[in-house]
C-alpha cells in the first residue's frame, strides 16, 4: 500500500486536495482505504478518489463520514463497463459508491469536511 493522503487533522469546515499520486505499470485496478479517526464536533466528512482523464479531475470513489471513527475500503476497476457518457463529477459522486470504467494515469484525493470538527479528527488514505 502507499499514502495517497498522508494522515490530516480536520479542523475548521473546508475542502483539502491531496497531491497527485501516479499509477506506475498500466494499472487495472486501484484498492483504496480510507481512515477516518473521529474526535468531537463536526457534521460531515466525505473524501472523494478522483482520477485525471484529459485534464479533468473526476470522481470514481466517495467515501462519506460523520460522527464516528470508521475504516471503508473500495476497488475501482478499469475493465468494468461504466454507463456512456457520464459527465464528470468533482466532489458530488454518491456517499459510499464507486464508478467503475475509469481510471487514468494519476489519482488524488479532495476531501470536503461540514461543521468544526475537533479533538484530533483525523483522515488518512491508503491504496495500491
Amino acid at each position: 500500500m502507499s499514502t495517497i493522503l498522508p494522515v490530516s487533522t480536520i479542523t475548521v469546515a473546508a475542502t483539502l486536495t491531496g497531491a497527485p499520486f501516479i499509477l506506475h505499470g498500466g494499472a487495472k485496478e486501484i484498492t483504496a482505504i480510507a481512515d477516518f479517526v473521529y474526535g468531537s464536533g463536526g457534521t460531515t466528512c466525505k473524501a472523494y478518489l478522483q482520477t485525471k482523464v484529459g485534464g479533468t479531475w473526476t470522481d470514481i470513489m466517495c467515501f462519506a463520514f460523520a460522527l464516528a471513527s470508521a475504516k471503508k475500503i473500495s476497488v475501482v476497476h478499469e475493465d468494468t463497463p461504466m454507463a456512456p457518457a457520464l459527465p464528470p463529477t468533482d466532489g458530488t459522486l454518491a456517499d459510499d459508491t464507486i464508478l467503475n470504467g475509469l481510471l487514468g494515469q494519476e489519482v488524488r484525493v479532495k476531501v470536503i469536511s461540514v461543521g468544526t470538527y475537533a479533538g484530533g479528527t483525523t483522515i488518512g488514505i491508503e491504496g495500491n
